[in-house]
């Protein structure tokens, strides 16, 4: 439970260089348990993408993102997130971008399916300056497996905006995949992050956005999250190097309301 309950995030969707990579994340199927919570800060710097301006977006290129996400579990199988989206890049300033909620579901242990299985709902704001789409809608389908010490985990997300200066609605397909194996309380793994862009109109590969990441799950302690490793763009029209941290901190809320250690 302690593997499947590690997550690593918001899919990156960067074609033309559009800055959303403020949640790298491939998402395991496990909720947050009922009335537990859990703190996390997602941090990642663009070392290496597009610096000019393009369709009045600012570029990516040495922009850190950092990301405050809230998560709490509301009963056992449904849990519900709130994201705070900021930007640093020294030309711009520190900025705050804009706000996500999200709501989950996920199917009870007690059905006993040879998969682990739930669904995120995603929707919110960002300022125009940084996202093509100000409003948007994510849907995201997680599927994953544990097997001995293999992990694998598929997110087929589709991302819809619904205002903004891109152009049409149409939701666009962006899949995630992690595959990883753990040893001892170290899980080594790769994430790969895509986006075919619209589905009525699918650019060609060199438009599309493919990144892959090499990265490290720490599991020294249940109530600590830590996901940590560099990214590549496979792509022109990916950022071409990132590298991302992800801290999180588990809390279990007595009666009381106080919080365990």
């Amino acid at each position: 439970m302690r593997k499947l309950a590690s997550i690593i995030l918001l899919s990156i969707s960067i074609p033309v260089f559009a800055q959303e990579n403020y949640e790298i994340q491939v998402y395991a199927s496990p909720t947050m348990t009922k009335g537990s919570t859990i703190f996390e800060l997602h941090s990642n710097f663009t070392f290496a993408g597009e610096r000019k301006v393009l369709e009045g977006v600012r570029p990516a290129y040495h922009s850190l993102h950092e990301t405050v996400e809230v998560t709490h579990g509301i009963t056992e199988n449904f849990e519900l997130g709130f994201y705070l989206f900021t930007n640093y890049t020294a030309q711009y300033g520190y900025k705050i971008i804009g706000t996500h909620l999200r709501p989950r579901v996920s199917a009870p242990a007690e059905w006993r399916w040879p998969i682990g299985l739930s669904l995120s709902l995603e929707f919110g704001y960002q300022s125009k300056e940084y996202s093509p789409d100000t409003w948007n809608i994510e849907i995201r389908p997680i599927i994953d497996k544990q097997l001995a010490n293999f992990y694998i985990s598929f997110n087929p997300t589709f991302g819809i905006g619904l205002k903004g200066t891109a152009s049409g609605h149409t939701p666009a397909f962006e899949p995630n995949i992690k595959a990883s194996y753990t040893i001892n309380n170290l899980a080594l793994g790769v994430e790969y992050y895509g986006d075919l862009g619209q589905l009525d109109r699918v650019p060609g590969v060199d438009q599309q956005s493919h990144a892959l990441f090499v990265v490290a799950d720490i599991y020294a302690d249940p109530r600590w999250e830590i996901n940590v490793g560099p990214g590549f763009g496979l792509t022109p029209a990916t950022d071409g190097f990132i590298f991302k941290l992800l801290i999180g901190r588990r809390i279990q809320w007595k009666h009381t309301g106080t919080a365990k250690s």
